[in-house]
């Protein structure tokens, strides 16, 4: 079971969506900027490459100066053209400057976006959630929220696969849908899949106070289980699934037997921004449930080890002496500094 060692940098919280169950986006006036500064950013990656993280997750809004003028105020005094475009900067000034590699979640994004955002990051990512358009309606969870669009989302996907991005994606459950809908939307992210989906996630909804949908019931362990099994089966045995550990608390066991085998990212420095009330398991924990399921935590990159050790082009040629340098024989992470060559003895592991 594999997991990456990460460190999130909110680079705004600020997005043009609604979504009914979440406390990451936030409005211009209850934030002291609409963007974290280049010195803010760096102060993040740097803690995170000191505690031994080797990925930098950007986290952001969809878009936001489309709705806020806050928004296009910051990306001004920043010089910026648009939220994407400080994002690019921002990930190049991590990578250059503390040899983290970035994973990109900026939303929807055309083919010439995914192309530039390629050359400063390992990989990429959009959650589907869902593709029942009745998630849309009046009273829905994705009621107001333009970029929640099934179809806008799955083409975001599809174009991954022409520009050669290695992508994440997965469903959020427990928000209204129902199984049959959680089936099709597994089976709609198989349908644009052309080799760039290299994880699918499988993540529960929990409720969070201050949200429309704070009272709604949180979906039970079987409905989880059942959903990861349901994932395993359409996906097949080379497919990554994950279940993030920190939403489900005592349970990770049976995680692990109903088909997952990644645990995703996991930071020792940064909250989960999308879930703050859930609080990361200390790695020497997870290690242990891990072990007791009859199984080893290995860490991995945030490009999954088929994609480091595949000939097809899945890196950009700027990152790759670097990559490579991270990697062991098997495409994981290097777990020590020694290579052929060198004068140190070599781990036993």
């Amino acid at each position: 079971i594999s997991f990456s060692r990460k460190v999130f940098i909110p680079l705004t919280h600020l997005c043009r969506d609604v979504c009914h169950y979440c406390t990451f986006a936030q409005v211009p006036r209850k934030l002291k900027a609409p963007y974290l500064q280049p010195e803010e950013v760096m102060e993040i990656a740097t803690s995170g490459a000191q505690a031994g993280c080797k990925e930098v997750l950007f986290t952001l809004g969809d878009r936001p100066e489309l709705r806020y003028q806050a928004a296009r105020k910051g990306l001004k005094e920043l010089h910026q053209e648009s939220t994407l475009s400080y994002l690019k900067d921002m990930a190049d000034l991590v990578f250059k400057e503390t040899g983290l590699f970035p994973h990109l979640n900026p939303g929807l994004m055309t083919g010439e976006e995914l192309r530039e955002l390629r050359k400063v990051s390992l990989s990429m990512g959009i959650m589907l959630e869902s593709s029942s358009l009745r998630l849309l309606e009046k009273g829905m969870p994705h009621y107001g929220s333009p970029d929640k669009v099934p179809a806008k989302r799955l083409e975001t996907i599809r174009l991954a696969g022409k520009e050669n991005v290695p992508f994440t994606t997965g469903i959020l459950i427990g928000i209204g849908e129902t199984r049959r809908e959680r089936v099709e939307s597994l089976l709609a992210i198989r349908s644009v899949n052309s080799g760039q989906v290299q994880e699918i996630i499988i993540q529960n909804f929990r409720a969070k106070s201050g949200t429309i949908m704070a009272q709604a019931p949180e979906p039970n362990i079987r409905e989880l289980l059942w959903t990861i099994a349901i994932a395993r089966i359409i996906f097949g045995p080379q497919m990554n699934i994950q279940a993030p550990p920190n939403l489900s608390p005592g349970v990770l066991r049976k995680i692990v037997g109903a088909g997952i085998n990644d645990w995703g990212g996991v930071s020792p420095v940064t909250p989960d921004f999308v879930n703050p009330e859930a609080p990361w398991p200390h790695l020497a924990d997870l290690a242990r449930e891990t072990e007791e399921s009859g199984k080893v935590l290995v860490e991995r990159l945030a490009l999954y080890p088929a994609y480091v050790l595949s000939k097809s082009d899945w890196v950009d040629p700027g990152l790759r002496p670097s990559l490579l340098k991270a990697i062991d024989g098997e495409g994981f992470a290097r777990s020590d500094s020694w290579a052929a060559g060198c004068s140190l003895s070599p781990s036993k592991r």
